[in-house]
């Protein structure tokens, strides 16, 4: 059944043309992860279909009574009030109470065990996780995400991507998160120069789609040239348009002369702007660093070395960005010292963009670093540089004001390597850009010859460029050699024993209650969650079936009406038993935990 079907839409940007004369539609249960470069249009296609903003032409269709659950790139909460009281804040009022358990367990999943804080002294990545639970406890038959992992840390995107398995709605969401990708989609939607390109199946078949249909477009394109210069021939020895044959030639002549030729995306070529590197480069000795009482980083002593790549992970407020500020020298270490190298040049991508003055134009800002670079081969202008990073000849003549948040991390990116740096500290480079300047970055950091420490929570980019991962835990700085997944393996091993460990907090509380017992289901409760399922199921079966007879009697009122009512109250009967599948479910992992009541 097709739930959502947007029919012709277009949308202007500052006189960009971001969405052209676009369809697309959403059928029952589909999964479809929307991708992109910066700036295509991605985030607005959302907001379209959730009804945030008005397209310019077009229509939004949505089937009768399907509600819909949307998480904005930046969350949208009150200035005050506690966290439960904001995330329940956007269900209607009848519902708050009965939805308050099922938020407070998904905001403990995310790491939010405090719920009576208020909202406004959390951190970003924080408010990013309240606003995924308020996206969550919506009920809901469509969710929509705007880049639902940006600014959460590795731990957390697993957990989301649990959650997100289980749900039962249709998902829309854009990120450029490629495991995500290929865990929770069975549809990829490209949007490229204002068309949409669908193709069915996880990203990975999305890749293998995408270079058959540019091998079969350059094929095509070959063919055209060759034809084009055949009738260019005929044109230039004179051909008159007497009979009508000379006529249709000529108007094919003229077809291929203005044919939209296929743009091929330049890999960027930067292996050679860094600057020489001495044998020193950074060594770390002993350092330490506490602050608001949690130590962070405890005795911690490594040398660099000229060609390290080393991902850095951890949970939110573990100390990774205080690492790499450190290194780069904005805040010292509390005891400790950290040396660089005489020939040691850093360039820093810090997670927190610098200020650009919206007026200048893209082209100014980058000369404002170099005009040039140069490399063993000659050298490259700054408008050369620019067309690598995807910034056309004319966005390079654009104001910064016009570039969406991802083309202006992609151009501050760009900016930090025309330094030629040969240390590079990235810190969450990945968080707002897509994904086709994620690759030009691997494709650069795989040939660059100096040292790379990044910061990430992008699973896919660690394992394409780390070839050691630091784990910052509880103030202490573990090393393990391989990349991501090799990390991820060992570290299931290491911490398969601690899996209770956050309840000891609990435990002391829990102590207060003398004699309580252990949890248990009652037995209506173990009956119901024996059955559950199949109530679940044969309620989804009932309203499939109501909704064919819908079809059947479309042309009959009353018919219709009494069928409208009948799938209205079986909807109304399954969120209730998805509700009570929620608190069983997680009352049935609490009982195996062994926990009281």
């Amino acid at each position: 059944m097709i739930l959502l079907t947007a029919q012709n839409i277009s949308k202007t940007y500052m006189e960009r043309k971001v969405l052209d004369d676009v369809s697309f539609f959403l059928n029952e249960g589909d999964k479809v992860g929307i991708i992109g470069i910066n700036g295509t249009g991605k985030s607005t296609l959302l907001k379209i279909l959730a009804g945030a903003e008005e397209a310019d032409g077009g229509d939004i269709i949505r089937t009768n009574g399907i509600r819909i659950s949307y998480l904005p790139q930046i969350p949208e909460f009150g200035d005050s009030g506690s966290v439960l009281e904001q995330v329940l804040l956007h269900l209607p009022k009848d519902l708050r109470q009965a939805k308050e358990y099922e938020a407070k367990s998904i905001l403990e999943k995310l790491g939010i065990s405090d719920q009576q804080r208020d909202i406004s002294t959390l951190s970003g990545g924080e408010k990013r996780r309240a606003g995924i639970a308020a996206a969550l406890i919506q009920p809901s038959d469509v969710l929509l995400l705007d880049e639902p992992t940006n600014h959460i840390d590795n731990e957390t995107a697993q957990l989301l991507e649990d959650l997100l398995m289980k749900y039962r709605g249709a998902i829309v969401m854009v990120t450029h998160d490629r495991y995500f990708l290929n865990k929770i989609c069975s549809k990829i939607v490209e949007i490229d120069r204002g068309k949409l390109y669908v193709c069915e199946g996880s990203y990975s078949d999305y890749l293998m789609q995408k270079a058959q249909r540019e091998a079969d477009a350059e094929a095509a394109e070959r063919k055209n040239r060759s034809l084009y210069r055949r009738e260019l021939e005929w044109i230039s020895r004179g051909a008159r348009a007497r009979g009508t044959k000379s006529k249709d030639r000529i108007e094919r002549f003229e077809a291929l002369k203005n044919r939209e030729v296929p743009v091929a995306v330049e890999k960027v070529q930067l292996q050679s702007v860094s600057s020489r590197l001495g044998r020193k480069t950074i060594e770390i000795e002993n350092i330490s660093k506490t602050i608001d009482g949690k130590p962070l980083i405890t005795d911690f002593s490594y040398i660099v070395s000229r060609d390290a790549r080393i991902g850095i992970v951890g949970r939110n407020g573990e100390g990774k960005s205080t690492f790499l500020k450190m290194l780069h020298g904005d805040i010292s270490p509390d005891s400790g010292r950290i040396i660089l190298g005489d020939t040691v040049n850093i360039g820093y991508f810090s997670q927190e963009c610098e200020s650009m003055d919206p007026s200048v134009r893209v082209i100014e800002y980058i000369r404002e670093t170099a005009d040039i670079v140069r490399t063993p081969d000659g050298t490259v202008t700054a408008s050369q540089m620019l067309e690598r990073f995807l910034f056309n000849s004319e966005l390079q003549w654009n104001r910064i004001e016009k570039l969406s948040g991802g083309e202006r991390k992609r151009l501050y990116l760009l900016k930090i390597l025309m330094t030629a740096p040969n240390i590079l500290l990235l810190d969450e480079p990945t968080n707002d850009l897509d994904i086709t300047t994620l690759t030009i970055l691997e494709d650069y950091l795989e040939s660059f010859s100096g040292a790379v420490i990044v910061v990430s929570h992008d699973r896919y980019f660690l394992d394409k460029t780390a070839n050691e991962i630091f784990e910052f835990r509880n103030g202490i700085c573990t090393r393990f050699n391989g990349n991501y997944s090799d990390y991820a393996e060992k570290a299931k091993e290491m911490y398969a024993d601690e899996a209770p460990k956050p309840k000891k907090e609990n435990t002391k509380k829990e102590r207060v209650f003398v004699g309580k017992k252990k949890l248990r289901f009652s037995f209506k409760e173990q009956r119901e969650f024996e059955t559950i399922d199949d109530d679940i199921a044969s309620l989804e079966e009932q309203i499939a079936a109501a909704e064919k007879d819908i079809a059947a009697n479309f042309s009959d009122y009353v018919k219709l009406q009494e069928l409208s009512d009948k799938k209205e109250a079986l909807e109304t009967e399954l969120a209730e038993k998805m509700e009570r599948w929620v608190y069983l479910n997680d009352l049935a992992e609490r009982i195996e935990r062994g926990e009281t009541e």
